[in-house]
């Protein structure tokens, strides 16, 4: 699964600065126009994603090796103590993307929280040729060219 698609605890925050949905945020960020910062933002998010993703999966294995219907002969304090440094370490690591994605949320200059654009085509209007005007009563005749 792609972390576009993996959820994240701060997914509602980036589609409220950046008024659209995720799906729309990756694709204006994958456009050439894009701003820097949803760019980073982006990149953080993923970033998130994938720490969250660890720090449910240890929580589960812990949870599983310690249920109470589970097997005490299955047990392994050394596999609980390697699950306790790998939890540490993705909450770390979860804390510190949060931490850049808000630091970055909150320095953004103003003009970066306008809506995303899509790639939606707009809908363009042409006026018709405004009329010549005319010439102010002072101009004289027009000056002949010169070949």
């Amino acid at each position: 699964m792609s972390t576009r698609e993996k959820p994240s605890s701060q997914d509602a925050v980036l589609q409220d600065v950046f008024a659209a949905p995720l799906a729309q945020l990756y694709e204006a960020a994958a456009q050439s126009e894009s701003s820097a910062a949803l760019t980073r933002a982006l990149e953080l998010r993923s970033f998130l994603a994938l720490a969250e993703e660890q720090v449910a999966r240890v929580r589960d294995r812990v949870h599983a090796a310690t249920a109470p219907e589970g097997d005490m002969d299955n047990l392994s304090a050394q596999a609980l103590r390697f699950d306790a440094q790998w939890l540490e370490a993705a909450l770390e690591a979860r804390d510190g993307y949060r931490a850049a994605l808000s630091e970055l949320l909150r320095t953004m200059p103003p003009q970066q929280t306008r809506a995303v654009r899509t790639s939606q085509p707009a809908l363009a209007t042409t006026l018709p040729p405004a009329p010549a005007a005319p010439a102010p009563p002072r101009a004289g005749p027009p000056r002949s060219r010169r070949p």
